[in-house]
């Protein structure tokens, strides 16, 4: 054993047991829900805090915001429901989405789709601010939605070793049937553990004032990191439908992950030319 008196079999996995409502009385609170309600006011929160010092009217934006947030639940819904059709009973299943599942890379193509003509009459140092305090809060605001599939027990793979899968201890999932006692690769943990890395990379590098809101590199960073690693989580999924080997999040991160990495090669090219002017 790595500990004493701690069976190795225990360390090897994470303890898990979904929990998708919560009792409140005579009604049960929807777990997911309540995490992607979290998850959009924290982003809402760290917007608006990074957007403070601009002059980027921010009223406008917050009704800009709404548009593309409500867009974005119906374009992810979607996207969901296209990629698991097979998990659909009826069609009144596609609207449950209290349930869990919505799909981030549907919503966020949606979301950017209602938005552009918005942004496109802005300045460009305006733009480059609002894709930067997006993207900031974009991070650990999808973060905390992360716990709401986590919660619902969805975006599951199959039996693993890997230390980082989740051991089903029980309770009702979305995808499944699960074996109690048998560990499971569970993207949205994984997806959870990354976008914690990313927001605490993101939240240091503004604190060192390494990037600046409206540099570009905090939306070149967002896209590049979040396209890559969800090409990679998608690889332990097991319930998504796929299109010549790939998910539809697979294809979506290929498309969002050419433009990130040039969008990063050219932070990187502005950032050192500066430093040699100065």
């Amino acid at each position: 054993p790595l500990l004493p008196g701690l069976p190795v079999t225990l360390l090897a996995s994470i303890p898990w047991r979904t929990f998708p409502s919560i009792p409140l009385g005579p009604v049960d609170l929807h777990t997911f829900g309540l995490f992607v309600a979290a998850g959009m006011l924290l982003g809402a929160v760290v917007l608006h805090h990074v957007l403070r010092d601009t002059t980027v009217d921010i009223d406008d934006l917050d009704r800009v915001l709404l548009r593309s947030v409500l867009a974005g639940l119906v374009g992810a819904r979607a996207a969901w429901v296209l990629t698991h059709l097979s998990e659909l009973d009826g069609p009144l299943d596609a609207l449950a989405v209290w349930d869990g599942g919505l799909q981030f890379s549907g919503g966020f193509l949606v979301a950017v789709a209602v938005g552009a003509p918005w942004l496109r009459r802005q300045t460009r140092d305006h733009r480059m601010q609002v894709g930067d305090a997006v993207a900031l809060g974009l991070a650990p605001g999808l973060a905390v939605g992360r716990l709401g599939c986590i919660a619902v027990g969805e975006h599951l793979g199959g039996p693993t070793d890997f230390f980082l899968g989740t051991r089903y201890l029980g309770g009702d999932v979305i995808e499944g049937p699960l074996t109690v006692g048998v560990t499971y690769h569970n993207t949205a943990v994984y997806e959870l553990l990354h976008l914690l890395v990313l927001s605490a990379l993101l939240a240091a590098a503004l604190r060192a004032g390494r990037i600046r809101v409206g540099d570009g590199r905090a939306t070149a960073a967002f896209l590049a990191w979040y396209a890559a690693w969800r090409f990679v989580t998608d690889l332990t999924r097991s319930a998504d439908d796929a299109l010549l080997g790939l998910t539809g999040a697979q294809w979506v991160s290929v498309l969002v992950l050419v433009p990130g990495a040039l969008l990063v090669l050219r932070a990187t090219s502005q950032s050192q030319e500066s430093r040699q002017l100065a």
